[in-house]
């Protein structure tokens, strides 16, 4: 799965960041933080805010991502602040997960790539969640009309409550659906899931609904 003009484009947006000093978590990342323990991975981890951010409250993160810039950047922070972060570029289309983790983070990444690729990856990650775990997942869904950072090989919106569905068993501790401004009077709608993995040998957890 080629992503390169994905990669590039948001290559570019970190070092501007980098450059303006901009290293505000975003609304889903502050959204993430709380829920966050032990062995985390963060899986697109962009500039790494939420990576490094989540390290200085005790965390131990692997970091992933295929910017080379913004694996650079959380290098040089990690090692100079004394973080628990490990910080890799990698092809995160067919990526292969090597251990289990208290948490997986996975936002704003799915949706570059083909559909088939994007659910192979979520379940991949589904699986190396700890029994009483917990995953945090964010897409873009139907009604995105902004584009501009999609490479032409493909990309997959889903459908606003796929997110949710894909999470069966588990239990839904928060589902979103969100939509912001973009250029061009362009719009991105995102869902967002954090999910409870059951521990082993427990009952099946009850999947709360959007009111409860």
């Amino acid at each position: 799965m080629n992503t390169i003009g994905s990669v590039q484009f948001f290559d570019q947006q970190f070092q501007r960041q980098v450059a303006a000093d901009d290293y505000a978590l975003n609304p889903f990342e502050l959204e993430a933080l709380p829920y966050l323990a032990g062995d985390v991975l963060d899986f697109g981890c962009g500039l790494g805010n939420l990576a490094i951010e989540a390290a200085r409250r005790g965390c131990r993160v692997t970091a992933l991502d295929a910017s080379q810039s913004a694996v650079e950047h959380i290098k040089v922070v990690a090692l100079r602040d004394s973080l628990p972060v490990s910080a890799d570029t990698a092809d995160l289309s067919n990526f292969s997960i090597a251990s289990d983790y208290d948490a997986v983070v996975c936002i704003g990444l799915l949706m570059f790539f083909d559909c088939p690729t994007a659910l192979h990856q979520l379940r991949a990650l589904q699986t190396h969640v700890r029994p009483g775990g917990v995953a945090i997942f964010n897409v873009l869904v139907g009604g995105t009309t902004y584009m501009d950072m999609f490479s032409p090989e493909g990309h997959c919106l889903f459908r606003p409550d796929e997110l949710r569905e894909l999470f069966h068993g588990w239990q839904i501790l928060s589902y979103e659906i969100q939509e912001f401004g973009a250029p061009r009077n362009t719009r991105k709608v995102f869902a967002t899931a954090i999910a409870l993995k059951p521990d082993v040998g427990s009952e099946p957890p009850r999947v709360l609904s959007l009111g409860d």
